[in-house]
């Protein structure tokens, strides 16, 4: 019997470490959680593992960042070792990393801020990026180190105008799900990509946010001193917290 309570123990201790945003965050009174379709982008966002409560927001650094007081969770997520995983950069990191899971490669492609077309399948297939073209100069690698040196490609060259260009505008703000995203192009720009969804009997949603910053840092999930649920209707004060705003609502 102590074996089998030890195992239940330690059982817990790692699930517990891997829970993921539907186990983290309670609902608040009168709200139900909408679920995503199985398998969607939005259903692998909430399952998404988060480091242990109380994990700070770091740098690409290991410094604490600066937007570490609207820390809600943490992904468990890597920020790789340069400046790059910013704010457009851990959407589209998101959005990869599910497709490469799903094995879905055809569909892992984003746009350079110049307009050329940078698709995984070209980069896996041993081609790479010179002077706004694909010239052929390794092996086919569809590794996963080979998917995040793709990745890091992207994020050199895309930002915030490239990806809210592909995004589709969200007609109906009503029908927000997880997966969409706020997001207005510029220099520096901002976004936020949309992790949970809930919504009470009168159809008033509410939504957990993740971001990442400058500089790079971890991809945090957030909150403001009402906790880590938001909506359209609420003034927040985290920074950029106008662009929750249904005109600045995408999707992909």
């Amino acid at each position: 019997m102590k074996h089998l309570i030890a195992i239940a123990l330690i059982l817990s201790s790692v699930f517990a470490f891997k829970a993921g945003i539907t186990e983290r965050f309670k609902l608040n009174n009168g709200f139900k959680r909408v679920q995503p379709a199985a398998g969607s982008f939005g259903a692998w966002l909430q399952q998404l593992p988060l480091k242990p409560a109380g994990a700070h927001t770091v740098t690409y650094q290991g410094n604490i960042a600066r937007t570490d007081a609207y820390t809600a969770a943490v992904v468990d997520m890597s920020i790789g070792k340069q400046d790059l995983q910013q704010c457009a950069d851990a959407v589209m990191r998101l959005r990869g990393e599910y497709l490469y899971q799903q094995k879905k490669y055809k569909e892992i492609s984003f746009n350079f801020t110049s307009g050329f077309k940078c698709d995984y399948l070209h980069f896996a297939n041993g081609y790479r990026y010179s002077n706004g073209k694909w010239v052929k100069k390794a092996a086919n690698d569809y590794s996963y180190t080979g998917f995040m040196n793709y990745m890091n490609l992207v994020f050199s060259y895309a930002g915030t105008l490239s990806l809210e260009k592909e995004l589709k505008p969200v007609t109906n703000a009503a029908d927000i799900k997880a997966g969409d995203v706020f997001i207005r192009g510029g220099s520096p720009g901002h976004c936020f990509i949309v992790m949970d969804v809930a919504a009470n009997a009168a159809g008033k949603k509410q939504f957990v946010l993740a971001q990442s910053f400058m500089p790079a840092q971890s991809i945090q999930v957030l909150r403001d001193y009402r906790g880590p649920w938001f909506s359209l209707d609420q003034v927040t004060a985290i920074p950029y917290g106008e662009l929750i705003d249904k005109t600045c609502l995408k999707r992909f």
